[in-house]
């Protein structure tokens, strides 16, 4: 017998409107992110984001709601069916559950029900991943490139799927490839322009700049931070892999000392988590491009995921303000 509720994605639930409020629905997600807190009463409940390939979506459930221990014991990455109400919190999608049932380890292996779950890159993954290479060969001084590439030979298999963030950019599998391409591709035009800037020491600076996410994030269908990543974050361990590639392919210490800046600069502000301020004309271009192609991958994704007839997006937290999605009038 069918299943009388149809199974909703996140970009259906977020097409509606407030009108919607009350209207049951029923979805396959996963669970991305669980947070343990106490109201004000003492009584604890749990903020839980839930998404799949087309968004995500962020929900308070009370400990007195029966899905409160099913998705406490499932725990980030499982995959659950949800059933529940539409409902806005302050605009944005956060809806009322009701059951929820985790789903077991042989269910998910039901053709393309993981390809809908998980978010990917829009570009193709193995072109990323050549263009990348390519970058590298270009770099014309021996010691830098071979530096770069000592570093990628030891974590290349995790920088090809691992997202570029948890949840501000590129936060989706292959999205730390896309995102450092897009970097590359932007260093690659905008070089001409400062002749100040060491152009090789720029490019092997934004291919090895968030190296270090390969070690700080881990998990196959939820991204989290590892060990690692909440004991010492990307740019510590992106400077550690860069120190021992360098030293390894004997780079001139004045080199390998730019290169490790840039990677300890790159977040520009030491409240984004910068270990210092970007202080070689290098540091400030690579800086610079990361925060132009973060934003932009921000804007890229909202408009992705745009219901057709919405003018704005929510609010993007790296923009501080929702985003119009609504191409411009043509002339």
């Amino acid at each position: 017998m069918a299943d009388p509720t149809p199974l909703s994605t996140v970009r259906d639930l977020k097409a509606l409107d407030t009108g919607a409020n009350g209207r049951p629905f029923a979805s396959l997600l996963v669970v991305k992110k669980i947070a343990a807190k106490t109201a004000s009463n003492g009584n604890p409940f749990c903020s839980v984001d839930l998404g799949d390939r087309t968004g995500s979506f962020g929900c308070t459930v009370f400990s007195d709601n029966t899905a409160f221990e099913v998705i406490k014991a499932a725990g980030e990455g499982a995959v659950v069916r949800v059933e529940g109400k539409v409902d806005f919190y302050q605009g944005r999608l956060s809806p009322k559950l009701g059951n929820v049932t985790a789903l077991a380890e042989e269910e998910l292996t039901a053709p393309g029900l993981i390809e809908n779950l998980v978010e990917t890159a829009p570009e193709d993954a193995a072109a990323l991943w050549t263009e990348l290479n390519a970058f590298i060969d270009g770099i014309t001084q021996p010691d830098l490139r071979a530096t770069v590439r000592a570093v990628f030979d030891e974590v290349g298999e995790n920088f090809k799927w691992s997202p570029a963030a948890v949840a501000m950019h590129h936060a989706y599998r292959h999205g730390l490839l896309e995102h450092t391409v897009h970097m590359a591709r932007a260093g690659r035009a905008l070089l001409p322009l400062y002749a100040e800037v060491h152009t090789d020491l720029a490019m092997a600076g934004i291919l090895l700049h968030d190296a270090g996410k390969t070690i700080e994030y881990e998990g196959t269908l939820a991204t989290k931070r590892s060990r690692r990543g909440l004991l010492q974050g990307h740019v510590v361990l992106g400077y550690q892999l860069v120190r021992k590639a360098g030293l390894k392919a004997r780079l001139d210490h004045d080199l390998l000392e730019r290169l490790e800046h840039i990677v300890l600069s790159h977040q520009g502000e030491p409240e984004w988590g910068a270990a210092v301020y970007a202080a070689t004309p290098e540091a400030v271009f690579v800086s610079m491009i990361d925060n132009l192609d973060a934003k932009m991958g921000m804007v890229q994704r909202a408009l992705r995921q745009a219901p057709e007839d919405y003018e704005f997006s929510e609010r993007l937290p790296g923009l501080n303000s929702p985003l119009l999605t609504r191409k411009p009038v043509q002339a």
